[in-house]
């Protein structure tokens, strides 16, 4: 008993350690089912011991399998899990088919908001497309201690922000589905002889050509179901998860000018390995170890194929261009398109290398609102922090049904960028991330698979256990 109770003593320290942790005292419940197991025996936990051989066995894989998807729900939710790097948003400094270890005390785990969730999915089952949560209860915001802040250029694991709605029909999920609705009715409008010169409307009547076409794109949406299903509506925990370059702070002020971020006017070191975009001209194909030593995929190939440019390197603009037996020219793809910038119920004339300047918002402080930079934070106040917002007819701005000349954030703000900056859905393009979608930095590389090479050769030995933050 002397040794049970030591067991019991020392459980329940560290239980009650980690529930001071994350300020949670409803776990208290617990305590006695701890005691039960250590001490008065009186719940029998094991009695399909006495099964006969096979039921018995059977029990067994099952007890374990419970234990192990328990160990794991916790493990996921307050300390670490593993994130695969899906897509090309980071390269060169993260990689396609890099898995990260990431970890949540380092900004503070967040309490789950959507607790009854399976085990190691993030929303959908691996099979017959469900969803793998049940959205009751659905918990506030609230975020244990971490050990440390966001900090300027780390790389941060978030829920995407505008994966709040999706379409339910899976080949169109990767989509922005506010992109989507702003896009298909703009269309419609002009199929209907609605042509307007947009940087000539006052901000009311651009507002109002904007809303309408909202609503024209989401009803052309919810009248084909076959084509793309049904809405659904994702709790922020449940949303996507993307990582990116955190490249403004709370209250900074950003911009963007011939493609170099400035924050608050002092120009943002660029990462070594940024890239953009730049049309090229083969005379041959790339050798493939060529393409291997800086870098090039077969999808910056795909892209060059098909639209005459594809994303590089400084330092493979330069190799490339020694090489006049492979390369007829380079020149940077200087492109710019304006509909699809945040935010997209706006003209500001910004694109994705000219931007802003935009104040990013900050938990305590305000900031004046007016019908111009109205669509910048709606979004924020509407969506993120959960408030009625409306415009009048005369022009006056209502936040729960009162004139507000000016608004007081709840939340910290963050915005994200990836490294690959012509080839990066990123928060030009659907805005600033709350401090509630934050889910943890990354801190080394434990795998990393090439995707363009197959066996041990496609295994980049080079990148594993390497710190993201030596990855400048």
């Amino acid at each position: 008993m002397k040794v049970q109770w030591t067991k019991f003593i020392v459980v329940l320290v560290l239980y009650l350690a980690f529930l001071w942790w994350l300020k949670s005292w409803l776990g208290l419940i617990v305590v006695p089912f701890i005691y039960d197991a250590y001490i008065s025996r009186k719940i029998r936990w094991d009695w399909w011991k006495d099964l006969d051989s096979f039921p018995r066995m059977l029990m067994s894989w099952v007890d374990a399998l419970v234990f192990a998807l328990v160990a794991v729900y916790f493990i996921n939710l307050f300390f670490f899990q593993n994130y695969v790097i899906p897509s090309s948003s980071l390269e060169k400094s993260l990689l396609t088919g890099d898995y990260l270890f990431v970890s949540k005390v380092s900004y503070g785990p967040r309490i789950p908001q959507t607790p009854l969730t399976m085990p190691l999915t993030q929303h959908t089952l691996p099979v017959g497309n469900i969803k793998s949560y049940i959205e009751w209860p659905q918990w506030d915001y609230r975020r244990a201690p971490g050990l440390g802040k966001i900090q300027l250029n780390d790389i941060v694991v978030f829920n995407y922000p505008a994966g709040d709605t999706v379409v339910s029909e899976p080949r169109w999920q990767p989509q922005d589905y506010y992109q989507m609705c702003y896009g298909f009715g703009q269309q419609i409008l002009h199929q209907q002889g609605i042509n307007v010169q947009l940087d000539s409307l006052k901000p009311m009547d651009l507002r109002h050509f904007y809303e309408l076409a909202y609503q024209a794109g989401r009803q052309y949406i919810l009248s084909d179901p076959q084509e793309y299903g049904k809405l659904i509506s994702r709790p922020v925990d449940r949303r996507e998860n993307y990582v990116k370059r955190c490249l403004g702070l709370p209250g900074q002020t950003l911009q963007i000018k011939n493609h170099i971020v400035y924050i608050d006017g002092k120009a943002n070191k660029e990462p070594d390995n940024v890239q953009y975009t730049y049309f090229v001209k083969l005379k041959e194909m790339l050798p493939d170890e060529l393409m291997k030593e800086l870098g090039i995929s077969q999808e910056d190939l795909t892209q060059l194929n098909q639209f005459g440019y594809m994303p590089l390197t400084k330092r493979a603009v330069t190799e490339l261009s020694k090489r006049k037996d492979l390369v007829a020219s380079i020149s940077p793809n200087m492109e710019q398109t304006v509909g699809d910038i945040y935010p997209l119920n706006a003209r500001y004339g910004w694109t994705r290398d000219n931007y802003g300047p935009v104040w990013i918002p900050q938990k305590g402080k305000s900031v004046k609102l007016t019908l111009e930079n109205l669509p910048i934070y709606e979004r924020p106040i509407r969506v993120y922090e959960g408030n009625e917002l409306q415009v009048t007819r005369d022009g006056k701005i209502l936040i729960n049904g009162k004139e507000a000349k000016e608004y007081t954030f709840k939340m910290d703000y963050y915005w994200m960028m990836g490294d690959n900056r012509h080839n990066s859905a990123d928060s030009r393009y659907w805005g600033f991330v709350p401090e509630d979608h934050i889910v943890g930095k990354p801190i080394f590389i434990w795998w990393s698979s090439d995707p363009d090479r197959h066996g041990l050769n496609g295994v980049r030995w080079n990148r594993l256990f390497r710190m993201v933050d030596n990855i400048k």
